[in-house]
């Protein structure tokens, strides 16, 4: 398998501390949510997780769209992405996600294709498929 590409980035203080990419373009603090009895007030692993994710299956989407002779101008597809954590039975903690995607000027089939197409073959996807629940809601409008 050829390598595309790759970036390192280094934390420091796990969840309260800080995270920095080798190129020094991400370089955050990080606060546990208050949710989870920290502090919040500055970014944690799944919101960065979520936003990730979020960008990548829109990308995903976008180019099984124009595979399929589909253009979206810019805001014709949305994806929020939520990612949760939580316990499992083990009381181990795990991660949990949800995407709703919402496509503009397709009818409800398309846009449901393209979301299964989308999956499919966005990096994020195949990296938890099986290990984390991925609820999907599509809407097209």
């Amino acid at each position: 398998m050829t390598n595309l590409y790759s970036t390192k980035v280094t934390a420091t203080g796990g969840r309260k501390g800080t995270i920095r990419s080798e190129d020094g373009i991400l370089d955050l603090t990080l606060a546990i949510p208050k949710e989870l009895g920290g502090i919040g007030g500055a970014t944690n692993p799944e919101q960065l997780f979520a936003g990730g994710y979020a960008a990548c299956f829109e990308n995903a989407l976008l180019r099984v769209a124009r595979q399929s002779g589909h253009r979206f101008a810019d805001g014709d597809v949305t994806v929020v992405s939520e990612i949760g954590v939580s316990r499992n039975k083990a009381d181990a903690f795990v991660l949990h996600a949800s995407l709703a995607v919402t496509v503009s000027g397709v009818d409800q089939a398309t846009a449901e294709e393209l979301v299964r197409n989308a999956d499919a073959i966005c990096p994020y996807s195949n990296a938890i498929r099986g290990n984390v629940d991925v609820a999907k809601t599509v809407v097209a409008v």
